[in-house]
């Protein structure tokens, strides 16, 4: 007959098995393996999310105008003023209208290149309109003849480019034409001459030096409007450059100081 009764256990009595601690060092290198896969991945992907905040973007713009516009410098103020411009829509458009005088202006949604630079010194208080005109009811000849005219007109002088200019380096000051970048500041007004542009400006063609957007800050781009309405671009030296001036309220260049000194007449550009 079988016996069926439990069988006592005598051996060794069990023992829990003990906890085993972490292994640090391992941790370490896991995670040190990980900054370095992610490090290599996303590096090469510095650049382009660098060239994404750095585009002329509305937002850009806005930031930089915030910034500018709190300046005490006047070219700082200025340049806000131009990067204002590129958040409108403005049809291009040379032609003549009556306009009042002075503060005289054409329809807000067009213009020219002229029109931005006078836009945005009026933005500041300084009419271009008016010093424009004043200056050449007294010194018309002094001024370029290209337009067959016999006395000063206050509803076009101002919007072209070639009188801008004669204004800015009568009563501005007058920089060299330089083809490096350090030699320009934000706030100055450069004068290019272009290949190809309306006749009756002479191809020449006028913006403001503004800061780049975003990452691009410490650049010089600049406003200006070639037919497509204001625009923040990276074209400083994209087309001849054949005037630089830098012109603040107030401020008389050396050059029409020491004519009149002298008792002589500025001789035009």
């Amino acid at each position: 007959m079988l016996n069926l009764q439990p069988i006592e256990y005598v051996g060794r009595t069990p023992s829990r098995p003990k906890k085993k601690h972490p292994n640090l060092i391992g941790g370490w290198v896991l995670l040190l393996m990980t900054l370095g896969i992610g490090f290599v991945i996303i590096r090469p992907m510095v650049p382009f999310l660098q060239s994404k905040r750095a585009h002329a973007t509305k937002a850009n713009a806005e930031r930089a105008i915030g910034e500018l516009k709190e300046s005490k410098d006047f070219a700082k103020r200025l340049a806000a003023a131009a990067l204002a411009r590129t958040t409108e829509i403005v049809e291009y458009d040379s032609g003549y209208y009556d306009l009042s005088y002075p503060g005289g202006d054409i329809p807000s949604h067009k213009g020219i290149c002229a029109d931005l630079v006078v836009r945005s010194y009026r933005s500041l208080g300084v009419d271009l309109q008016e010093l424009v005109h004043e200056d050449m009811a007294e010194n018309f000849r002094l001024y370029p003849q290209l337009w067959e005219r016999k006395e000063p007109d206050s509803n076009i002088d101002h919007r072209r480019v070639p009188n801008l200019q004669r204004y800015f380096s009568r009563y501005g000051k007058e920089l060299e034409n330089s083809p490096s970048i350090d030699d320009y500041e934000v706030g100055d007004v450069v004068g290019w001459r272009l290949s190809f542009g309306a006749l009756e400006q002479g191809g020449s063609h006028i913006g403001i030096v503004v800061p780049g957007p975003g990452a691009r800050s410490d650049e010089k781009w600049v406003v200006h409007n070639i037919g497509s309405g204001p625009e923040w671009e990276d074209k400083l030296f994209d087309y001849e450059i054949v005037g630089h001036y830098r012109f603040a309220p107030g401020r008389e260049s050396s050059t029409a100081s020491a004519e009149n000194e002298a008792g002589i007449s500025p001789t035009p550009h």
